[in-house]
């Protein structure tokens, strides 16, 4: 490839989403992750792409719901192009409620998607039913429209994929040319503490499980603080811890026996379920709890996409439209909240 007009550091969602972006834009991009595609937390096994609830509206809340909107375009280029899956699909998120407290919220949250989601999406009460339910006391449960998944693996090869297959490049080691993003997750933001007087994020570690069980066309469910998520492939992930102080990044632990213990408790058809893999790692957090995106605090001229925590995957084609602007052609459309100063 002659010579980068975009170089991106790290080859997770955020990377390989603005890289490919910026190809589609007609870039000369080079993607540099001596790591490899996929090789921190955007390598995982969960992939829920779920909304923030609809209330309490703010402008994280809006770029995320435009994100989930985009999504089903934007993943279904990246499979175009690149021939591979990226396992997507919007087939909504099915929650328990508890108690009449629960059930009178669940209410009001379904009157607030009518007025912020509009016709793009709904929120809405249910009774539950059929053995693919969490136990849910009220016999009711929440169903939204929105939610939706992908396989994070096999979406970020399906991204690397498409900008190869486009014309850029996806290297160990390179030469680091023209405008240059720095989206190098939890190594990123310690790197940014280090030039710092306060911490700008952490690592938080996550534990997730993999399971054989055939679900692929049914919705996601969310209980007891677990996200169980039916893959297109016919397995089911379960997940995840937070862990903020752990000593093992990448080893599993009783607390994901924890996890798949009470997943089988919500929902007893997992409990037959072979297990087919254990995962761990860790995502970055920034200290705002926002994605830090823009210009990059401490390197005069380049960029950081960085903090994408837990809901990375969810905004990576929202946050891959915005820095694809202010890289290319100077637009800053990032709002406010996630701009890095707020870390700082």
């Amino acid at each position: 490839m002659s010579r980068a007009e975009v170089t991106v550091l790290g080859a997770g969602a955020f990377g390989l989403s603005i890289a490919w972006v910026c190809v589609q834009r007609g870039a000369r991009v080079r993607v540099i992750d001596p790591n490899g595609v996929a090789a921190g937390s955007s390598g995982g096994i969960v992939g829920a792409l779920a909304p923030h609830t609809p209330e309490n509206w703010n402008d994280k809340k809006q770029f995320q719901l435009e994100s989930l909107l985009m999504a089903g375009r934007f993943w279904a280029e990246v499979e175009d192009a690149s021939g591979m899956t990226a396992g997507y699909g919007r087939l909504g998120r099915v929650q328990p409620i508890l108690d009449a407290a629960g059930l009178a919220l669940a209410n009001q949250r379904a009157e607030g998607a009518r007025v912020l989601w509009g016709d793009a999406a709904e929120w809405r009460v249910d009774r539950a039913q059929g053995d693919w339910s969490p136990a849910s006391p009220t016999g009711q449960v929440i169903f939204d429209t929105l939610s939706a998944r992908v396989h994070p693996r096999q979406a970020c090869f399906a991204l690397a994929g498409a900008i190869e297959a486009s014309g850029g490049e996806i290297v160990r080691d390179g030469a680091v040319e023209g405008a240059v993003v720095h989206a190098t997750g939890v190594e990123g933001l310690a790197a940014m503490t280090a030039q710092h007087t306060r911490q700008v994020g952490n690592g938080v570690k996550g534990q997730a499980v993999l399971l054989a069980h055939e679900a692929h066309d049914l919705p996601q469910l969310y209980f007891d603080g677990l996200h169980v998520v039916p893959h297109a492939d016919g397995t089911v992930a379960v997940g995840s811890t937070s862990e903020r102080y752990f000593e093992a990044p990448a080893s599993t632990d009783a607390q994901l026996d924890d996890v798949l213990a009470r997943a089988v408790a919500g929902v007893p058809l997992l409990g037959g379920a072979k297990i087919i893999a254990r995962w761990a790692g860790v995502r970055p957090r920034a200290r705002s709890r926002a994605p830090m995106l823009g210009a990059h605090p401490f390197e005069d001229g380049a960029f950081v996409a960085n903090g994408g925590f837990k809901i990375g995957f969810g905004v990576a084609p929202k946050v891959a439209e915005v820095m694809a602007d202010l890289v290319l052609d100077g637009i800053d459309h990032i709002p406010p909240e996630f701009q890095a100063a707020r870390c700082l």
